[in-house]
């Protein structure tokens, strides 16, 4: 009995027994019980995020658990140094590589050929062997805006000839253009002897026509003068003498050589400021009706008209490239190439004033034009980028002087055309450019 009630005090009720159970059990389900929560609660009841939509929220346990980071962003590796400047296109957009501003360049920009180095260079453009101090002017880089510009390679440029025929067409600015050519891809030719005149002519403004073969790449570059791109001609008055007249709706006779050419660079603009051009009085002409007065820019208008029909007409956009260089800004100081007007002295170009954003006339009706023409001509609009440049022309720097001659003389200076090296350069690396970009011929480098 007495053992019997001694080992009944040491029992615990039946429900004693049972909460112990129940406290063992619970204890054991704890990690269970977080790790189902730590899975599967909601992202939006995450312990670690808070939710702008709901204001429950859950304090995780001060446990020291290490949570992996989130990955960084995904981006792109950082282009290196060394790679080419950006591409023409940025962003997925074409960019326009006519709207920029020239950058002074010390120490990456030397000329595409050494001033004094090249034979084809006319005297009249030849501004440091004429005597010219300076060459600041050769410092400056054409800069787009939206994209870097590829620099000229003068030996891709041939192989992108290959088997062609390039043809300047135009006047001594077009000139001007198609010797700057000539030199730059003299610089690829390591025997120089390989690119010559076809009939011995040496370059002159007397003379209309040029052929230069590139023997090694089977090549032209040629330059044939139309000083309007539409017919000169004579008409013998009432005392019998020689006046000379221009027919608006009619094209330069020089057209039959357009047709062989494989690439096209036309031009034409200053010649319509002339005196007899400028006035209008029995100059122009249509259906062989001579006007008494016509308007000059009216005649423009429809020269321009002539040479676009002419161009729909007999050219195959498929086989032919066709540019047309726009107008060349002159800066003349007090007056005109004929009346006294300067430039010496100008040593930088232009970074302010109205000149800048100024755009003749004639542009705007060469961009109407090709805007209606079937035909996709190529508008090279130089215009702009040259308003800054009145450091650029020869002024009084464009003879030659004479044995004796300590100074030149500063009656008549030029500041229409170009130093060479200089600007017209640029404008053969926007063709360069422009070749590049859209991809042009260059099948030819597999031939």
């Amino acid at each position: 009995m007495t053992m019997a009630m001694g080992m009944a005090s040491f029992s615990s009720p039946p429900f004693v027994s049972l909460r112990c159970s129940l406290s063992f059990v619970l204890l054991l389900s704890l990690p269970l019980i977080f790790l189902f929560f730590s899975r599967y609660i909601p992202s939006e009841l995450s312990p670690v995020q808070t939710s702008s939509r709901s204001s429950i929220s859950i304090t995780a346990p001060n446990l020291s658990i290490p949570v992996p980071s989130p990955p960084p962003p995904f981006s792109s590796p950082s282009p290196s140094p060394s790679l080419s400047p950006p591409p023409l296109f940025t962003s997925n957009k074409k960019c326009n590589i006519y709207e920029g501003r020239w950058v002074r360049d010390e120490t990456n920009r030397t000329p595409l050929y050494p001033p004094k180095s090249c034979p084809y260079v006319d005297e009249a453009f030849a501004c440091m062997e004429n005597g010219r101090p300076d060459d600041d002017f050769l410092k400056w880089r054409w800069e787009p805006f939206d994209c870097a510009l590829p620099r000229l390679n003068a030996t891709d440029f041939l192989v992108r000839l290959r088997g062609k025929r390039l043809l300047l067409v135009g006047d001594s600015m077009n000139r001007n253009q198609f010797e700057s050519l000539l030199c730059v891809l003299r610089e690829a030719l390591p025997d120089k002897s390989k690119m010559y005149e076809t009939r011995g002519y040496r370059i002159t403004k007397g003379r209309g026509y040029f052929i230069f073969k590139f023997v090694d790449y089977d090549c032209t570059v040629e330059f044939v003068r139309s000083h309007y791109l539409v017919r000169e001609g004579t008409r013998i008055n009432r005392l019998g003498n020689s006046n000379p007249t221009l027919s608006i709706d009619r094209i330069d006779k020089s057209a039959k050589r357009w047709k062989r050419a494989d690439f096209l660079i036309f031009n034409t603009g200053h010649w319509w400021t002339h005196g007899k051009t400028a006035k209008g009085k029995n100059y122009y002409q249509e259906g062989g009706v001579l006007y008494p007065k016509f308007d000059a820019v009216e005649a423009y208008r429809r020269a321009i008209r002539t040479w676009g029909k002419w161009i729909d007409r007999n050219l195959d956009p498929t086989k032919t490239t066709v540019f047309y260089r726009g107008y060349s800004t002159a800066h003349f100081r007090g007056g005109d190439w004929d009346s006294g007007g300067s430039c010496n002295g100008e040593q930088s170009p232009i970074l302010s004033g109205s000149i800048i954003d100024s755009y003749p006339i004639k542009m705007k009706i060469v961009q109407e034009a090709i805007h209606k023409m079937r035909f996709p001509v190529i508008l090279l609009n130089v215009t702009k980028l040259t308003n800054y440049r009145k450091d650029g022309h020869p002024s009084i720097y464009g003879k030659l002087l004479k044995n004796g001659q300590k100074k030149v003389s500063r009656k008549k200076q030029d500041c229409s055309h170009w130093c060479l090296p200089g600007v017209p350069d640029t404008w053969n690396e926007l063709i360069y450019a422009t070749l590049v970009l859209q991809g042009r011929d260059k099948a030819g480098a597999s031939n």
